[in-house]
Parts: structure tokens; C-alpha cells; sequence
């Protein structure tokens, strides 16, 4: 049975097991009643009936805030258990028995009475405190919620009921134990999450994924599990159109890596791998970039200052140039973005600029991020998609690691641009510093960025010391010079 959510039917196997009930629990805000909502507006669908039993808020109420989503489950039962106006006027009391009684009699009645002559194929509670209050102990709740779910399984109905849990630690443990399936709610200032943790007989899949509430209600995004490789790896070669830099390269990058451009700030890794993607461009190659510390504003007139044609190749649809919004995306989020774009597009090469921005954009904590980023290179590399990623590294002249945040395990290629003081002057070189796939050039080349684009020079020799940053001519002993 589909959960009416794009992505939890994937993380719960398949979706929802018929007959079966399952609790929804989160704390306020964290989107249970939408979560209910969908699982309904999917019934009605399918052309099935469908029940809502709700009692904190009203049927106008629910329906205006599905409205404000985009969903509509105006053809649903309503059930409305919650007390009436006037109850805050009225003086009813018990002078007889039990109020408990009185109320826990009534709404078992209603429930029952709603669903023999509705005869739905899908029920939500929202929530199901509404029953917990009713009850005077644990074990009352627990058979009460007992021969609600064998009278439920008998009519075959799927239930969904929400809980806020925490309230009364011992009818949370009734309520996980008897759930067939339990659905994790959070959202915290690094964005909302949802976990699936438990899921009788059909399993799930572990961890937690990346929610959002759009447009149209609750999205999920699940955590990228990369495929095996499905092809034969056949060397194929991203040239850059500069001789000297292809020189350096070994002949270029192979497509179906993934290549690190590390640097300081302003050394031109961006624009290094903006040229690969023009030379791409220019040998039928698509590219997609996604830009994390600069805007696209700036992104174009930078390129095209130096000749990089990124308006022209945008508009022949070479060349895609996304922005990501800072904090609005989880990573899972980014991923399936990313997945969708190169199979509706046929992209070739996805450049993502840069590490640092990505870590801070992207919800999420940093350690957890970078894994995240590994299973996108690895997904991506495994369709046969080349990946650029650009690195910023804290020094500014010489190299002591390859990447930041201990990334090049990930890496396949890692060039990388720094400063170097010669003369008095600071100059850039270029170097490449792993190739997995093939042999490049070991030596060092001066590099420069001008209004004619990028120039690479001969290699450097007779210097020592460039990557400390400051490089020396090679000391000649005097006697044997003599």
C-alpha cells in the first residue's frame, strides 16, 4: 500500500503493509497530521473510503491547512471526537461515576459505530492521546489499543495514528511495542529529519533522511545508496584546450573520476574547472554546475571576463549553472537534485563549488555531510558521470595537504593551484598530485589568470622549496663545482 509520500514508500521496503497499524511520533510542528493527510489523499486516489478521526482540531481546520499544501481529502469520513463549543459553557459533571468512563464509552462507541457503517479501507487518529486520557492505568491502554488494532485488522484497515511522545513514558512503550510500524518525526535547527524504526516483517532501511515541507506537503529524501558498478571502465579523456595544462595532466582528467581542485582562495580553482567545462562543451560533453559561495551573477561575469563563454553555453544547454540557496536543502535533498538533473538532462560532468560552501550551505552536521558527499561522487561515478569537486585549503602559499576536512580518500584525481613567493612577488603554479587512472606530469608549472584566459607556463626546474611556498635554486656544493 503507498504511504502517498514521495520517498518513505522507498526507506519502508515497498510501503505500507495492508491491515497493519502504524504510529507516527514527533513533537509539535514536525509534520505527523500532514503525514496523515497524505496517507488518506492517496486512499481517495485509489477510489478508496477513508477516515479521519481527529479531536484537536476541527474538520475546517484540517482541510484549509491541507488546502495551504496542495492537499485535498475533502472526500474523506470525518470523525470530530473533540468536545463541542459549548463544553468551555456548560457545566456537565459526574456526580455518579467515573468521567473516564463516561468519555472512554463514548468514544469507542462512535469509533465503532463509524467504521461498521463507513467501512474504510484507511484510517487515521490524530492523535491517539485522545484515547490515552480516557484510560485510567497502562494496562487499560494497552488492551484498549489491543482490541483496537484486532478489531481494525478483522475489517483489514491500515491505521496511521500520531503521538507526541515523552508525555507519559510508559504508554510510549505500549505504543512502539504494539505499532507494527513506527515513523520518527524531528526537526531541529539543522532541518527536519525522518526515520523509519521499525517495520514488522517487511524491515527498513536504517538511519535517518532529509524532509522538507514544500508546496505540495511532505517530501522525503532518502540517503543515497550507490550501485555497484554497472560498466566496464574504458579510459576517455576531459581535455582543458590549454596544451601545457593537458601536458601537466597527463593527457587530461578520464572521464568517470572524481577530480579535486584544491587551493587557497582566489588561486583560480573555479576557474580551472570551469575551462575543463568549456573544453567538455566544445567536445559534446553536457556539464552542470552547482554554485555554494558565489552567486550566479557574479559566477558569469568573473568567467566571462576571462573568455569562459558561460552565458553562450547556458543558453545552447551545454552548460547548466545552479545557485543552492544557503540552508534550504538537506544533503539527501541535494543529492536527488543533483540525480534528477543528469537523467533529465543527460549531463556528463557535474562540477560541485566548493567543499566549504557545501558544508555550510547544506543542512546538516559536517562529518555527516562529507559522507553524504562520498556516496554522491560514488553514485554519480558509478553512472558514469565525471565529478569536479573544488577544495579550499587554509594555506596560503605551499601545500601541506591535499584537501580540507580529509577528503582525498574520496578523490580519484587532485590537482591543486597555490601561491608561491619568487623574487618578491607572489606568483601561482599548478601541479597535479595523484592520478589513479593513468601518469602525469610531476613537475610544477607557473599558472596565471588574465583577461585572455588561462595561461600555464614550462615546467619549473632547478627550484626546490615550492610547495613550502617559497622556492630556492638547487644548492651546488663548491667543490664539486670546482
Amino acid at each position: 500500500m503507498n504511504s502517498g509520500i514521495n520517498g518513505l514508500d522507498e526507506i519502508l521496503n515497498g510501503g505500507l503493509a495492508k491491515g497493519r497499524m502504524y504510529l507516527v511520533h514527533g513533537q509539535p510542528g514536525t509534520g505527523k497530521t500532514l503525514h496523515g493527510m497524505h496517507f488518506l489523499e492517496e486512499g481517495l486516489k485509489n477510489d478508496e473510503t477513508v477516515l479521519f478521526i481527529h479531536g484537536e482540531e476541527s474538520k475546517q481546520e484540517i482541510l484549509s491547512n491541507g488546502a495551504a499544501v496542495n492537499i485535498n481529502i475533502s472526500g474523506a469520513e470525518f470523525l470530530d471526537l473533540g468536545p463541542e463549543s459549548d463544553f468551555f459553557t456548560d457545566d456537565d459533571s459526574y456526580d455518579l461515576v467515573e468521567p473516564s468512563d463516561i468519555e472512554r464509552d463514548r468514544y469507542t462507541k462512535r469509533i465503532h459505530e463509524a467504521i461498521r457503517e463507513i467501512n474504510p479501507s484507511r484510517v487515521v487518529l490524530d492523535p491517539i492521546s485522545q484515547l490515552r486520557y480516557v484510560e485510567a492505568n497502562e494496562y487499560q491502554f494497552r488492551k484498549r489499543i489491543l482490541s483496537f488494532m484486532r478489531f481494525l485488522k478483522q475489517h483489514e484497515i491500515t491505521v496511521l495514528v500520531t503521538a507526541t511522545l515523552n508525555s507519559k513514558p510508559e504508554y510510549d512503550t505500549e505504543l512502539r511495542s504494539l505499532s507494527d510500524g513506527i515513523i520518527k518525526l524531528t526537526r531541529d535547527k539543522e532541518g527536519r529529519r525522518v526515520e523509519a524504526t521499525k517495520h514488522r516483517a517487511l524491515g527498513q532501511m536504517g538511519s535517518d533522511h532529509g524532509m522538507a515541507i514544500r508546496e505540495n506537503g511532505l517530501e522525503i529524501f532518502p540517503r543515497l545508496i550507490p550501485e555497484s558498478q554497472q560498466h566496464t571502465f574504458k579510459p576517455k579523456r576531459i581535455h582543458s584546450g590549454i596544451d601545457e595544462l593537458d601536458e601537466l595532466l597527463g593527457g587530461g582528467f578520464d572521464q568517470r573520476t572524481v577530480t579535486f581542485i584544491s587551493g587557497p582562495t582566489g588561486a583560480g580553482k573555479t576557474s580551472t574547472g570551469t575551462q575543463l567545462l568549456t573544453q567538455a562543451a566544445r567536445d559534446g560533453l553536457n556539464s552542470a554546475i552547482y554554485l555554494f559561495e558565489e552567486n550566479m551573477e557574479t559566477f558569469t561575469h568573473r568567467s566571462e571576463s576571462i573568455g569562459i563563454p558561460v552565458t553562450e553555453l547556458s543558453e545552447e544547454g551545454t552548460i547548466s549553472v545552479n545557485e543552492v540557496e544557503p540552508l534550504a536543502l538537506s544533503s539527501e535533498e541535494f543529492a536527488h537534485m543533483v540525480i534528477e538533473q543528469v537523467e533529465a538532462e543527460g549531463t556528463d560532468i557535474v562540477m560541485i563549488d566548493g567543499i566549504d560552501g557545501y558544508t555550510i550551505s547544506i543542512q546538516g552536521q559536517e562529518s555527516e555531510l562529507v559522507r553524504e558527499l562520498h556516496a554522491l561522487a560514488r553514485y554519480l561515478k558509478n553512472k558514469g558521470v565525471t565529478v569536479l569537486i573544488t577544495n579550499e585549503i587554509s594555506e596560503i602559499t605551499g601545500i601541506t595537504e591535499a584537501t580540507d576536512n580529509q577528503l582525498s580518500y574520496i578523490a580519484d584525481n587532485i590537482a591543486f593551484v597555490s601561491y608561491v613567493e619568487m623574487d618578491g612577488s607572489l606568483r601561482k603554479v599548478i601541479g597535479v598530485l595523484k592520478k589513479r587512472t593513468g601518469s602525469f606530469e610531476k613537475t610544477l608549472r607557473e599558472f596565471e589568470i588574465t583577461g585572455d584566459g588561462i595561461h600555464v607556463g614550462e615546467p619549473l626546474t632547478g627550484l626546490h622549496g615550492i610547495l613550502q611556498g617559497s622556492p630556492m635554486g638547487r644548492t651546488v656544493d663548491p667543490v664539486q663545482n670546482e
